[in-house]
């Protein structure tokens, strides 16, 4: 047997001293369980000098200055000196941990010795990175949509749509809150200048606001059917919309529909509530195909935000005759859609868009959630109400006062600190120049204005002490860590007792930040990290973007689409909020389901519109892979993509995407689609398309993942046909293990958990800190998945990992121009792409 060399045993007494050496998972991941003897072999190829040779006869092979696969040469690549290269070596260290190189068909050393070269670049590189221990740098980060209107929601007690003023985010790395993505231009502080104006007015309200008519388009997947009943409209009806207007003022309001017809007459009675009170209901009768507007009688309804809701009475119940579709759906479309929507368009009206216009007869301000929120004091506390004369009447001192302290409190929110006089000044003198005109709400108004206008509530600025050097590290301030916080467990404001912490400089404690961490996570806000990270990590939101063909799919409609994407929201908000393994978001046995989405995958013993856990009946579904939202995502609007289903395990879960495709390759779609009078089947055009060597190299990892999962048809439904033959969904994974099933997938990933949990740490660290992870963070990213893994994987682990850690947790000035320039030279060295 081969002796130890020095160098080995240099390495043997590193890992027994607890440097780090890769981690626990990692032995049982990539590679097959060792036995002791294995063991010790992989410790004796330890010797740089021997895993040097290893990489020079296996992997030179096709990364030299020649061939340069993948853009990558590693002639003069030595394990010892990794760290010179640790972006080359982060990459090398991803590859082998997924088992992917060499990649199949080429020659490979032995499983120990892969998991030896592995172990050593991890060592040489995470050793170095300890002496050296980078935050990475970013630039500002300013409010986006989604953390816009979370923020206005704290902080007034509103609910808008941003994107009425505010242009569509940037995504950069999967995330919308990357900063290097975050531009800024004149056109975009105006649009948050318009956004301030326009909020501000409508949490103060407008007693001087002009009759306008606001029109809500109601979107045109969503189904109308005699039994669909909208979420917010009262039980008993079905079809229509619900809508949150903003009312400015006490007064009368018109309401106003348009309905869509199919062929066919009948008489149908339309119920128009505001804030689930019943307060119209209109008649309609009709026949033929037209768009008629009826509306009601001016109704008074009080200032603030509510709810209208206009639904169709419900006048059968269950299925009816239909003649041209199954009844599974019912559309509604305008007139240019109307050749597209006859294929199977009801006899039934549809409302396809609502109007409010008002005020008319204005009659003051009532009490409301937002003025509520604002004016904690009044004036002569006579209340809100008060007349203007008799504000008038109060001394422009107390005013003042009372203003002063609306404005000191709503500052300190929405600037998430602190706040000095200078703070203050700007918006007191707009107080003071609109109250001198206009009194002492539409000064509170302005100010409020000005505030909301403020770079200090745009923008997410952190403060570098005056004495730190250009590339020297810091630990950020305790009001700053106290954002970072709040926005990545909430995507909004810190609440109180986070900024009183952070005040107190108390938030920096280890003891203290731990301790928050887990009650901001017991928090109702912290369905931000399913609704927002994991959405986006999983790309959820791409599932809006892929229409089902009616014609294939005729029971799929806006509101399942929702139930799907939401399925997925609920299955990690659960791991979260019980502490669960990260694990089970593949492999759980369970989901969550309403009736509607039940009866769509075909389990059983589900009613009514609430979800709730539900255990699968068989071994068809498992995980994440089997939810509807990532199948829809992952197919074509009228057929399954087994190579965008392929991609995205290796892209999203996995973190080793495929390059993208070679110039002029024909497209799929170009493929042969029907032979001797018979429509083929996806898999036999795949191996057609897939025929080149070229393309081969990189579908032989892409496509028996995604033929895995072919059995799930457009919609995430179960099928064993398409075009009526049987499915072959048989394949290989590249490591040579045999799948066929979403379960024999799911298992084969299972044996290599270690790419998964790093690739998830690293998406939840960039998505925290609002930068893309870089090779410098790696070593961080391994070290919070070995805590993750004595933790068994529970999510608190990996949270409470990123918020230790130090991208989090310190910051380091952007380097200068020089500096760039030297680390680009650098990466070019030996990087790779």
């Amino acid at each position: 047997m081969k002796t130890l060399s020095a160098g080995a045993v240099l390495w043997l007494w590193l890992a027994l001293t607890g440097q780090p050496s890769g981690d626990r998972a990692s032995r049982a991941g990539p590679l097959p369980e060792q036995t002791s003897a294995a063991s010790a072999y992989a410790a004796a190829l330890a010797d740089t000098a021997d895993l040097t040779a290893v990489v020079q006869r296996y992997c030179v092979r096709c990364h030299n200055e020649r061939l340069l696969r993948g853009n990558l040469t590693l002639e003069t690549f030595a394990v010892e000196a990794a760290h010179d290269r640790a972006p080359t070596a982060e990459k090398m260290i991803r590859k082998l941990r997924a088992g992917m190189m060499p990649p199949p068909g080429q020659r490979r050393p032995s499983p120990d010795t892969l998991l030896a070269l592995v172990e050593a670049l991890e060592t040489v590189v995470d050793r170095e990175a300890a002496r050296d221990r980078n935050p990475g740098s970013r630039r500002f980060q300013r409010l986006n949509r989604a953390e816009y209107e979370r923020v206005i929601r704290d902080l007034l007690d509103l609910e808008i749509d941003a994107s009425r003023w505010l242009p569509a985010d940037t995504y950069l790395g999967a995330f919308d809150n990357m900063s290097d993505a975050q531009g800024l231009s004149t056109t975009l502080l105006e649009a948050y200048l318009r956004a301030a104006t326009e909020v501000s007015r409508i949490a103060v309200g407008n007693p001087s606001a002009l009759s306008k008519t606001a029109k809500y388009t109601n979107p045109i997947d969503v189904s109308q059917h005699a039994w669909d009943h909208i979420e917010g409209t009262p039980y008993g009806t079905r079809g229509g919309m619900v809508v949150t207007h903003d009312f400015p003022v006490d007064g009368e309001y018109v309401v106003s529909i348009e309905t869509l017809f199919g062929q066919g007459t009948g008489f149908q009675d339309v119920d128009i509530s505001i804030g689930g009170e019943g307060v119209a209901l209109l008649g309609l009768e009709h026949g033929g195909r037209s768009t008629v507007p009826i509306r009601t009688e001016p109704i008074f309804v009080k200032a603030g935000q509510r709810q209208v809701a206009a639904a169709f009475v419900r006048t059968i119940e269950g299925p009816y005759e239909d003649r041209l579709k199954t009844p599974g759906w019912s559309f509604v479309g305008g007139e240019d859609s109307q050749a597209w929507a006859n294929y199977g368009i009801t006899a039934l009206p549809h409302l396809s868009d609502l109007m409010i216009t008002g005020p008319r007869r204005s009659s003051g301000l009532s009490e409301t959630a937002s003025r509520r929120k604002i004016f904690h004091c009044h004036p002569g506390q006579a209340g809100p109400a008060e007349t203007a004369e008799a504000e008038a009447s109060v001394a422009p001192a107390e005013a003042r006062a009372c203003a002063e302290a609306i404005v000191t409190r709503l500052a300190r929110a929405a600037y998430r600190r602190p706040v000095t006089e200078d703070d203050l000044a700007g918006p007191m003198a707009f107080y003071d120049d609109a109250a001198s005109e206009d009194g002492f709400e539409i000064g509170v108004r302005t100010a409020l204005q000005a505030i909301l206008a403020n770079p200090s509530f745009i923008f997410r600025l952190e403060q570098a002490p005056s004495e730190i050097a250009p590339g020297e590290s810091y630990p950020i301030a305790d009001v700053d860590l106290a954002s970072r916080l709040s926005f990545f467990l909430w995507a909004a404001s810190p609440d109180d007792e986070l900024l009183t912490l952070a005040a107190e400089r108390r938030l920096s404690d280890p003891a203290v930040l731990e301790a928050q961490v887990r009650r901001m996570l017991a928090d109702p806000r912290a369905e931000a990290l399913s609704t927002r990270f994991a959405s986006q990590w999983l790309r959820l939101q791409d599932a809006e973007d892929n229409q089902p063909e009616p014609y294939l799919y005729p029971d799929f409609t806006g509101q399942l689409r929702e139930d799907l994407v939401r399925e997925t929201q609920f299955l990690f908000d659960y791991l979260v909020r019980e502490d669960r393994s990260l694990l089970e978001l593949f492999t759980a046995d369970y989901t969550f389901l309403n009736e509607r989405l039940a009866g769509h995958y075909g389990i059983p013993g589900v009613s009514g519109p609430e979800f709730r856990r539900v255990t699968y009946p068989d071994h068809s579904r498992r995980g994440v892979l089997g939810h509807g939202s990532v199948l829809l995502l992952t197919s074509m609007s009228a057929r399954t993509s087994p190579v965008l289903r392929g991609k995205w395990v290796m892209e999203v879960l996995m973190g080793t995407p495929p390059p993208p495709p070679p110039p002029n390759i024909p497209a799929f779609d170009d493929t042969e689609s029907a032979r001797s009078g018979r429509l083929l089947t996806t898999r036999e055009r795949l191996e057609m398309h897939a025929a080149s060597p070229t393309c081969r190299a990189c579908h032989r990892f892409m496509d028996p993942i995604g033929l895995a999962l072919d059995n799930y048809d457009v919609t995430g439904r179960v099928r064993v046909r398409e075009n009526g033959v049987a499915l072959d969904t048989r394949g290989t994974f590249y490591d040579g293990t045999d799948v066929s099933t979403p379960a024999e997938l799911v298992h084969v990933l299972m044996k290599r958990p270690i790419p998964l949990v790093r690739n998830f740490t690293a998406h939840l660290l960039a998505y925290a800190t609002g930068r893309r992870a870089e090779y410098f963070d790696q070593p961080g990213i391994r070290a919070i998945a070995r805590e993750a893994e004595a933790n068994d994987y529970r999510l608190s682990s990996f949270i409470l990992g990123v918020v230790n850690s130090d991208p989090f947790r310190m910051a380091r000035p952007a380097p200068t121009v020089d500096d760039e320039e030297v680390a680009d030279d650098r990466t070019r060295s030996g990087a790779g792409s």
